[in-house]
């Protein structure tokens, strides 16, 4: 049986007055096309976008950057204790680890504190805040996480904790009451750009502190690390968390994806080698699907502490060591998530359709796996999805959704139902006790379906233009790749060619179909991962989205399609 059927948005072709208000840049009418469609329509919006680096802010435009860079180097002057406090996933690790070096560098006495996911949860929490008090921490700084953590905020601030709370979170009606708050999206911020990962805002305070002591030196005899050397931390953070790879985002991530290609640091050597793959082929999708998950595997299954180790290490057989670890870990996350999918989709795979919202919740779910579990299952049935660890006492959640429904609006609906909350439109997690675990599921359905009661829900495929097979070559790709870094929020131009021949078709691997696709004139290579159940179905001519794109084979570059979608010909 072949796969559902997606709907196609095709955007119309630019019209020749559009094409020749580029006539004075060299760029191909099909990147037009595609920079147009982004809503890049001047010369002046396209000269910013391939040339990114000029979107890359002051950070003392931040709120509250002044007072965090100010209490901070009052600290290192006076030799007091500073923790930088993360989060479990790969976007607070590199937060931490970028900072705890940047201010070491700075001669500051630091230490970092990651959570760990199962014994502690996410975010600030009391315990830990009274520890670190305990240790001599006089000054904590929150990476990715605090802003909303009022509670446990005014707790380090009673206990004598001077608190500085960087987060790119949203914030709730109100700030902490912390020493100083560092986060773009809070109110009467003045920073251009909003859109900055945890890693990334945590940069901010870096170059900040680095840029005050290139004026202002703390000590006249060291040497501060180059705000660069850091970029590379936040490429891996700014891609792994999925914020958009627009504006200084894209920006950042360039940086850092020709630092990693470069890399030095140890433990980044050591997780491609464990890997295997080359480090001049990292872009952003080897973060996404190669280096992300196997740093993520420390926070989900055992402790983050591993992968912050495994990144700030200067000792190569230490990085070695961190790295098989990490490998083994991740190997062991892959079998408890397909195992645990299985369960799940089960559970909900009867009533899925007519459902607005897919709700599940075991105590044998992980909680390092349920954002996972509800991944697979918000893109398979493409309903918004939460799964949930249910505990003793305590349940706590992941949920992922769809472009039609902002989950996180829809937690904020249910905060009082809720001990803890927080995320994005597409992503959040909660922890609620069990008393009140059917009442959530109740109204998050109940909310659901009032937001989608009307709506067709079916995964739409943005397509960039039609165009033939013909049309497709090198020039197209080299100029597309002017495009890169792709990632959430700036995709892969994704084009349609009609009624193109079958001339073969084939199994190959998983479940992946592998064609030899033609219009009359040119003949593709193409493959159309997992989506193998169209063999048997396949009519001898197809309609076909697909991405154009450049693979090694023996030593040699050749194109092909990457398949994004099928149909007959004609039916959309």
């Amino acid at each position: 049986m072949p796969p559902k059927l997606k709907r196609w948005q095709i955007a119309p072709r630019v019209s020749s007055l559009v094409i020749a208000r580029f006539a004075s840049r060299p760029l191909h009418p099909l990147l037009i096309q595609v920079l147009y469609n982004r809503g890049l329509t001047a010369p002046e919006q396209v000269d910013a976008f391939l040339a990114p680096d000029a979107l890359i802010g002051n950070p003392f435009q931040m709120r509250g950057m002044n007072e965090a860079v100010d209490r901070l180097r009052r600290a290192i002057r006076a030799g007091e204790a500073i923790a930088v406090y993360g989060d479990f996933d790969v976007d607070g690790v590199t937060a931490t680890v970028l900072l705890v070096q940047a201010l070491q560098s700075l001669g500051a006495k630091v230490k970092p504190y990651i959570p760990h996911r199962i014994d502690e949860g996410y975010g600030l929490n009391r315990e830990a805040l009274t520890q670190l008090k305990e240790q001599g921490v006089q000054v904590v700084v929150t990476v990715d996480c605090g802003v909303r953590s009022l509670d446990e905020v005014a707790f380090g601030k009673k206990i004598g904790l001077d608190m500085i709370v960087t987060d790119h979170h949203a914030p709730g009606e109100q700030l902490p009451d912390a020493f100083a708050t560092v986060n773009p999206k809070q109110a009467q911020d003045q920073y251009p750009y909003k859109d900055l990962s945890g890693a990334g805002v945590a940069f901010k305070l870096a170059q900040a502190l680095l840029r005050a002591d290139a004026r202002t030196p703390l000590q006249k005899d060291r040497t501060p690390m180059p705000e660069d050397a850091l970029v590379d931390l936040v490429a891996l953070g700014t891609v792994a968390d999925l914020v958009p790879l627009t504006g200084e985002n894209r920006a950042l991530v360039q940086r850092g994806l020709k630092q990693l290609r470069e890399s030095e640091r140890p433990g980044i050597q050591a997780l491609i080698r464990q890997a295997a793959i080359k480090p001049t082929s990292i872009e952003a999708g080897t973060i996404g699907y190669t280096l992300g998950p196997r740093l993520n595997a420390a926070g989900r299954l055992e402790s983050a502490l591993m992968a912050y180790h495994l990144l700030a290490t200067h000792y190569p057989g230490e990085a070695d060591d961190l790295a098989i670890k990490l490998e083994e870990t991740n190997r062991e996350r892959q079998r408890l998530t397909t195992e645990m999918t299985f369960k799940a989709r089960d559970a909900v795979a009867e009533h899925a359709e007519q459902e607005r919202l897919l709700f599940v919740a075991a105590p044998e779910f992980p909680e390092g796996i349920v954002g996972l579990i509800a991944s697979r299952l918000a893109e398979e049935f493409y309903r918004p999805s939460i799964a949930v660890h249910r505990g003793e006492t305590e349940s706590r959640g992941s949920a992922r959704s769809i472009s039609e429904f902002n989950i996180v609006a829809a937690l904020d609906e249910c905060r009082d139902l809720l001990v803890r909350h927080g995320g994005h439109a597409m992503a959040a997690g909660f922890t609620v006790v069990n008393e009140k675990l059917p009442e959530l599921e109740a109204r998050l359905r109940e909310i659901a379906a009032r937001a989608l009661e009307t709506l067709e829900l079916a995964p739409t495929l943005s397509i960039d233009a039609e165009a033939s097979l013909n049309e497709m070559n090198w020039t197209v790709q080299k100029s597309l790749e002017q495009l890169a870094p792709f990632g959430y929020g700036n995709r892969e131009p994704i084009f349609v060619s009609r009624s193109a021949i079958v001339r073969d078709a084939r199994i190959v691997g998983n479940e992946h179909l592998k064609l030899m696709l033609s219009d009359g004139q040119v003949v593709w290579d193409a493959i159309a991962f997992r989506q193998g159940s169209w063999m048997g179905s396949l009519p001898p001519r197809i309609d076909v989205a697909y991405q154009l794109e450049a693979r090694q084979w023996n030593g040699e570059a050749r194109l092909q399609l990457n398949v994004k979608d099928i149909k007959p010909p004609s039916s959309d």
